[in-house]
């Protein structure tokens, strides 16, 4: 099939969607579908070309303020209208649709083209946090309206299918993430790398993600002083200068990927991620895949990923004294950390890409049956 996705974010952002968005090109690829991203511009004026055998087309974009590496891509509705027109796409595949994806929702409504619009950020929720509560309910209705257009919605976890359900949503699926089991794996534990962060042997706890406010990393302070224990912090963003100085004995590395990661988070004794608005929170799964248990607040796709007294432990939203009580009981009993780390990785290994990426096939198909097909020109004119 011919399938268009429309990318908020792409590379060279290394965050969440993007890393779908690469998983999902590598089982379309090895299907031989005909793949056309839209996506906004990068920052170096990288030209059109081609990913994992897909084209990309770029839009002019813009920084957004405050984070200079997440772009915005600029224009209207009848841009992406004619993009999509001339590329004909079976289907459309909105990425965490927002700004971009709110106009290819419209342009691909207009077409009478199906669309599946992938729920994974909860912008919405990042409004309080950056100090605008007031644009929360109008973030909520963009989010809405997209959805109501799409002719599939899915979501990450049972909390973010309860959410969009809740708010008048119709078809609405569940849709979760796989994980490379192969690449993150308890085998990649390096004592060396330990020995260099930890040379007193010190139990490590690690976070993974982006150093942004909505990530609530500044959190981890309250674990300051637990006896024999040592902070990583893996990733970059824009609060990374206002966290080194709030986590003073905290080792932070810098954004991490391939093999550097995987090595990195099954070198983790614990993993803890405080952030209270994950759709879903793919660094959890890759960090039990890892054979490493997890502390996260119980909100979202935590809710979904972790077990309580068996996979990890999940503590009320703001409830920081829980968490350090919880990290404080698993870092100071290797036998229960031991026995939690084994159900961990034994949780996620049927989470593979390859068996997500063929359900999300099946939507595509399911979205296609569902509209009735129709021809259109060039221009976008149903003839």
């Amino acid at each position: 099939m011919k399938i268009a996705i429309v990318a908020e974010s792409f590379l060279p952002l290394m965050n969440g969607v993007t890393h779908s968005i690469l998983r999902v090109l590598d089982h379309l690829r090895e299907r031989g579908d005909d793949v056309l991203v839209i996506a906004p511009s990068a920052p170096d004026g990288e030209p059109a070309g081609q990913v994992k055998g897909a084209g990309v087309h770029r839009l002019p974009a813009v920084p957004l303020a405050g984070y200079a590496n997440v772009r915005v891509a600029m224009g209207g509705v009848y841009r992406v209208k004619r993009i999509l027109a001339e590329y004909a796409p079976d289907v459309v595949h909105l990425a965490s649709p927002f700004v971009l994806g709110w106009r290819a929702a419209q342009a691909a409504s207009q077409l009478r083209i199906p669309t599946v619009a992938v729920y994974q950020t909860e912008v919405p929720g990042y409004a309080a946090r950056y100090g605008v509560p007031f644009l929360e309910n109008w973030a909520w209705t963009r989010v809405e309206n997209i959805h109501l257009l799409a002719t599939r919605t899915l979501a990450p976890s049972t909390f973010a299918l309860d959410q969009l359900r809740g708010r008048g949503i119709p078809r609405v699926r569940m849709w979760r993430r796989g994980v490379d089991t192969a690449r993150f794996s308890p085998g990649k534990r390096d004592g060396g790398w330990r020995g260099s962060v930890a040379p007193n042997g010190e139990r490590i706890i690690g976070y993974v993600g982006r150093l942004a406010v909505e990530k609530q990393v500044e959190d981890l302070a309250a674990l300051r002083g637990i006896p024999n224990t040592k902070l990583v912090i893996v990733g970059d963003g824009p609060q990374r200068a206002v966290l080194e100085s709030a986590l003073p004995g905290a080792v932070f590395t810098g954004f991490l990927g391939g093999e550097d990661l995987a090595r990195t988070v099954a070198s983790f004794d614990l993993f803890v991620h405080p952030g209270e608005f994950e759709t879903f929170c793919q660094t959890i799964q890759e960090a039990m895949a890892s054979g490493v248990p997890v502390v996260a607040t119980g909100r979202g796709g935590p809710l979904d990923l972790v077990e309580n007294s068996r996979t990890g432990w999940l503590y009320e939203p703001g409830d920081l004294s829980a968490m350090r009580a919880r990290v404080q009981d698993l870092t100071g009993d290797d036998a229960k950390r031991r026995a939690f780390a084994a159900a961990a990785h034994a949780s996620v290994q049927d989470r593979t890409w390859p068996a997500l990426c063929m359900e999300l096939v099946q939507h595509y198909e399911e979205a296609i049956a569902a509209v009735p097909v129709s021809a259109i020109n060039a221009k976008g004119d149903k003839v």
